[in-house]
């Protein structure tokens, strides 16, 4: 079936707020001295930060990096799996490990989705790669003549050597084009993405400024003398013995 960008639209302005809802909850939910348990004060110190506000804002802005890429990813595995059910008939998987996965020209494709292609260490591709030979022994005991196609699938970058050891890895275009049989929706989806943009991100910033300040005080009042960052402070809180 061809794709109709108008549904994607439709699929986007219907799901986007719920990353945008749980960013929000997600900022709401931060304490400071959790953020400071977990991040490096060495190069902090090394990098001299030497303001109060600076540190702060530089421990969130870790923080909800890493926190917000997990929340997009799971909304772009969802976009994905959604326009693939509209061209291929793909549905979200059952079996472990795998996210989506179709039929095409008779061959049954079982799909690991990530956001980027950078997304795991030796040990988690090791894990993936587990996960496809499980997966292809139970898509092969219904049907031992079943031709299956193992796919690392990733929402945007490159990878232009894509054939692995027992997988295919597609990257940005690529993947968008794989699940979708159009090699420009990749560019197509970016515009649907930002739907409420600007509203949603008002709204967030103006959260994300107040935490800012109400942490800002909080480590002043715990982490310095007289206005300046106490290290020794800072670094028995993050790494003596309990």
């Amino acid at each position: 079936m061809r794709l109709s960008l108008k549904s994607v639209t439709k699929y986007v302005s219907d799901n986007i707020g719920k990353f945008h809802a749980a960013r929000l909850e997600g900022l709401k939910k931060i304490k400071l001295r959790q953020i400071l348990k977990r991040k490096n004060p060495y190069l902090f110190k090394a990098k001299n930060i030497v303001d109060a506000h600076d540190l702060v804002k530089t421990l969130l802005d870790a923080h909800l990096s890493s926190q917000e890429e997990t929340m997009f990813g799971e909304f772009l595995e969802g976009l994905a799996i959604y326009i693939c059910s509209r061209v291929y008939n793909g549905r979200k998987s059952s079996t472990e490990g795998i996210d989506l996965e179709f039929e095409k020209e008779n061959i049954t494709y079982i799909v690991s989705i990530k956001s980027g292609p950078n997304w795991g260490n030796s040990s988690q591709v090791a894990k993936m790669k587990d996960d496809f030979r499980k997966a292809r022994k139970t898509f092969r005991s219904n049907n031992a003549k079943a031709n299956v196609n193992a796919i690392n699938g990733c929402c945007y970058g490159q990878d232009n050597q894509p054939e692995k050891e027992e997988y295919t890895k597609l990257c940005g275009q690529r993947f968008w084009e794989f699940i979708s049989g159009d090699a420009k929706l990749y560019t197509k989806i970016i515009e649907p993405v930002g739907h409420k943009a600007k509203e949603k991100n008002e709204e967030f910033n103006d959260s994300y400024t107040q935490l800012i300040n109400n942490f800002t005080v909080e480590f002043s009042k715990d982490f310095c003398d007289k206005g300046v960052i106490n290290w020794e402070r800072l670094v028995k809180f993050n790494s003596a013995k309990e």
